[in-house]
């Protein structure tokens, strides 16, 4: 009788198509939070997963789906953390703007910004980018609306304070590449002072809900004045 031992065989593990596919996309989700979206190729996923870039083209032929995919489910997992369902109005939007101020968001707002870019040179990313922009919207409107049925916020459009929230947004983001990040509090807290002013409420109303719900995260970051 022949014994083979454990270490004569190889066994090669085939995964799922399904689940191979969710392991390319979090890989390539990785590198466009990590390096950006124009270091997602088909071999540097492939170097990551330790296999052949062909295979990585069974599921991807172009590379150019595989970032419009990445881009969108990073966009998705982040709105997730963005928004909460749970609290009241102002402190779903005080959530929001923590989230923000603590820097949580920063690998997510390189990528827009390099999305925004980049959508120059791609009808399909720019349409993808698109779709995102309107979901995060419609979420943070969602919220905002809710906040005028029960009177916390003294305003009648959501919608317009809605864009003056993600324009801030987009505009302290504009900064995240630089060496030396903004560090003046009129550039550091520019959301919460704008979302102050866009819902109608007192200023310094977000902080005082941030600092309430997460006191020694706020001191931490130093952004308490």
């Amino acid at each position: 009788m022949i014994t083979v031992t454990s270490s004569e065989i190889s066994v090669r593990t085939r995964k799922r198509p399904e689940e191979r596919r969710e392991e390319i996309l979090e890989h390539a989700t990785a590198i466009a939070l990590d390096e950006g979206l124009e270091r997602i190729t088909l071999r540097a996923v492939a170097d990551r997963l330790g296999v052949r870039p062909g295979l990585i083209t069974h599921y991807f032929p172009a590379a150019e789906a595989l970032v419009i995919e990445a881009f969108t489910r990073a966009a998705v997992q982040e709105r997730e953390r963005f928004f909460t369902a749970s609290g009241t109005p102002v402190e779903r939007v005080a959530h929001f703007v923590a989230h923000i101020e603590r820097g949580a968001s920063l690998p997510l707002a390189r990528m827009w910004l390099n999305a925004r870019h980049l959508a120059r040179f791609s009808p399909a990313l720019d349409t993808a980018l698109q779709r995102q922009d309107e979901l995060d919207r419609e979420r943070l409107t969602a919220i905002i609306e809710d906040g005028i049925a029960s009177g916390d916020f003294k305003i009648t459009d959501a919608e317009t304070a809605c864009i003056r929230i993600l324009i801030a947004v987009d505009g302290g983001g504009s900064y995240v590449n630089t060496a030396n990040p903004p560090m003046h509090r009129a550039q550091r807290q520019v959301v919460a002072d704008v979302s102050d002013w866009a819902l109608g409420l007192e200023p310094g109303a977000l902080r005082t809900a941030i600092a309430g719900s997460a006191p020694a995260e706020t001191a931490a970051d130093g952004s308490e004045d």
